[in-house]
């Protein structure tokens, strides 16, 4: 791996204001079909791009871990339900904000499952992690929105995903890591949708709704959907392979701010001074946490 700053943290940049851009146009999506429809066109985009990327350069791996490989594809996809959902219903930047506290679980996985020392710093940007939670959640001892247990669980799928990938990735081509969760967030819609013709929960809401047909602009947006995820993955891929971790994971903090900015742009509200502490000792935590990396 070469080690060009200054290329990674343009890469990341980019790959960060794309990661954005998704999350706008899941969000105008969302306005006339369900965000459970919205994860599906999300990730059956990029099965068929990856399985194109297959054909034209075969596999070639290990493997032997398949069950671990199933978990990794639904953990990740039960955090993109409860985010898109999040998304649909909550300000941009705040459904964003939930997503990077994956950093924070992941750490904790790790220390858990993979024995992976935390250290001072990995432990005092946990702690200082869940007091982002409390701020961002306003939770005052009493209950939690929807939303707030959501954008949660969203952050813990999200590191359960990622602390698999740390094992999954000595015995599988990285495409087939990545496929293994697009295709069950493909399949894993489509089963939900046909069980929601029976049987409708409005609490549940987030993973059961009928399918609704898209038409005219949501054609297009459901494209730019697919192409801007698949590009910011590039790019934060390419971001990772040519500079130091910890570095790259400090700029993808980012997307953040390209969120409350497009989120803005789209009507959503600037955050209260409560939601902005909260976001600053996330962002905190996240640095705290990947410190460990450099």
């Amino acid at each position: 791996m070469t080690n060009d700053v200054s290329l990674g943290v343009k890469y990341m940049l980019f790959a960060s204001f794309l990661f954005a851009c998704m999350g706008a146009f899941a969000k105008e999506l969302s306005g006339s079909i369900p965000s459970l429809e919205v994860v599906f066109f999300r990730n059956v985009f990029g099965v068929v791009l990856i399985l194109i990327s297959i054909y034209r350069k075969p596999i070639v791996q290990v493997g032997g871990k398949f069950w671990l490989l199933i978990f990794r594809g639904l953990a990740g996809f039960t955090a993109l339900l409860f985010f898109f959902y999040n998304i649909a219903n909550i300000p941009l930047g705040e459904a964003m904000t939930f997503s990077k506290t994956s950093t924070i679980f992941s750490a904790i996985f790790a220390y858990i499952f993979v024995k992976e020392k935390l250290g001072f710093k990995g432990w005092a940007g946990v702690f200082v992690g869940f007091i982002g939670i409390l701020f961002i959640t306003k939770f005052d001892g009493s209950s939690l929105d929807k939303t707030d247990w959501l954008g949660i669980l969203c952050g813990v799928g999200a590191g359960l995903a990622y602390t698999s990938i740390r094992e999954l990735r000595k015995y599988y081509d990285g495409r087939t890591i990545v496929l293994s969760f697009m295709t069950i967030g493909t399949v894993g819609p489509l089963i939900l949708m046909i069980i929601s013709e029976f049987y409708t929960n409005a609490k549940l809401d987030f993973m059961f709704s009928k399918f609704v047909m898209p038409y005219g602009q949501d054609w297009i947006f459901i494209v730019l959907l697919g192409i801007v995820a698949t590009f910011a993955q590039i790019y934060m891929t390419k971001a990772y392979s040519v500079a130091k971790a910890g570095i790259i994971g400090t700029i993808s903090y980012a997307n953040i701010i390209f969120s409350i900015a497009i989120g803005m742009f789209l009507g959503d509200k600037f955050p209260d001074i409560w939601i902005v502490l909260g976001i600053m000792l996330i962002v905190i935590s996240g640095l705290l946490v990947s410190a460990k990396k450099d």
